[in-house]
């Protein structure tokens, strides 16, 4: 029999959940799934994105919405309230903030095992690898990671703009329109430096998103990676360089020596703040050991990151290159141009202002000036902003 408080408490946040916007996610998720889990970074709606599918559910009372943190897990198990839960005749079951649980992988492998019309969908960090632990859910989970929000989802949720994504494709040639938007640079503006995390609505945004990358590094990378104190306080010192110089090209020993590491630790360190969500790292089209080309930029992951963390105004050319690399990987694979900012597939990009020549694309058999401060595109000329409604 499952607690009321439980119930009680799902209601209570279901509630309080709005349903007039969805995440781009929402409708690519196998809902019917047996196993879902949903990653992200801290702040990106991940528990939101469930409670609203809950709410839309014929028959709420066969879901129930945990997290993982709730004290009465401190005496009893996972396992024993899925088993309660699907006893009493529950057929979804949310398990929210899953990697605050210690053994969570090989519990859900047992529930997975032993409770074949349960439905499981959790979430976690996305720092997460599910073939780690004690327990490898890769051939069970189906797994999605949720991004902050693009500029179209933005103007979706700021201002009631709902306009569909378009593809990489028709963004180079010129086909957005959205005409509902008077002013489009001046709320890009206003996206470039509180528009990337769903609570941007809310007071003191900065200062919020200043304490989730505390959170980030000095807890839910550390109890993940289960670093020791010191090795927590490298990894703060290393986002606390990255903020002052980014994009920078990483020379590892350097990086070593400041941090006072191995400088075989340094790749480490950078890939579990990329998937932490703190920074994007730019590779060339080499094929290293682990199908990764090698390093060749490091960018903060999103343009908030750098309004948020750096001491002064960030430079507005920095601001450029982060807002497209972010916006542009998570639906493509993103490369460090060899003769200009950035490739996808056969396609190169250079990144400016509004008085960005051609001159580096020159040579590009399909090269593209990307220019911010423009409202409309023309020929190979696509405004920045343009880059943000493709998801």
């Amino acid at each position: 029999m499952i607690e009321v408080s439980f119930v009680n408490y799902m209601r209570d946040l279901l509630d309080l959940t709005p349903t007039s916007f969805h995440r781009y996610l929402y409708d690519e998720i196998n809902w019917e799934s047996r196993l879902i889990g949903i990653l992200g970074a801290r702040g990106v709606g991940k528990s939101t994105l469930i409670l609203q599918h809950i709410k839309a559910a014929a028959n709420p009372e066969k879901h129930i919405y945990i997290t993982a943190e709730n004290l009465w897990f401190s005496k009893h198990t996972l396992l024993e309230f899925a088993d309660s839960f699907s006893n009493s005749g529950g057929e979804y079951l949310y398990i929210d903030e899953i990697h605050k649980y210690a053994g969570w992988s090989r519990e859900l492998k047992l529930i997975y095992d032993l409770h074949p019309r349960l439905h499981v969908v959790f979430t976690g960090s996305s720092v997460l690898d599910i073939k780690k632990g004690e327990s490898d859910l890769s051939r069970r989970a189906i797994l999605y990671k949720l991004e902050g929000l693009s500029f179209r989802e933005y103007i979706a949720l700021r201002y009631g703009i709902k306009v569909p994504s378009y593809s990489l494709d028709e963004i180079i040639a010129n086909k957005v329109d959205v005409a509902e938007l008077e002013y489009p640079l001046a709320v890009f503006k206003e996206y470039l430096a509180t528009g990337y995390y769903p609570f941007f609505m809310h007071d003191n945004y900065l200062v919020r998103l200043s304490q989730i990358v505390v959170q980030t590094v000095e807890s839910d990378i550390p109890i993940y990676a289960g670093m020791h104190v010191s090795t927590a306080r490298k990894l703060r010192m290393l986002l606390s360089i990255i903020c002052g110089i980014a994009p920078m090209k990483p020379n590892m020993s350097s990086l070593a020596q400041e941090l006072d590491a191995s400088k075989n630790s340094i790749p480490d360190y950078l890939n579990y703040l990329e998937s932490a969500g703190m920074i994007g790292l730019l590779r060339d089209d080499t094929k290293g050991l682990r199908s990764l080309g090698k390093v060749e930029k490091v960018y903060l992951d999103n343009t908030n990151l750098m309004y948020a963390l750096a001491s002064s105004e960030p430079n507005v050319g920095n601001v450029r290159e982060t807002f497209f690399f972010n916006q542009m990987k998570v639906r493509n694979n993103v490369l460090a141009s060899r003769i200009s900012d950035f490739s996808i597939g056969d396609m190169t990009f250079e990144v400016g202002g509004a008085k960005k020549g051609k001159k580096q694309i020159a040579s590009a058999q399909h090269g593209f000036v990307v220019k911010d401060d423009i409202r409309h595109g023309f020929g190979n000329v696509i405004p920045l902003w343009h880059f943000g409604m493709n998801y």
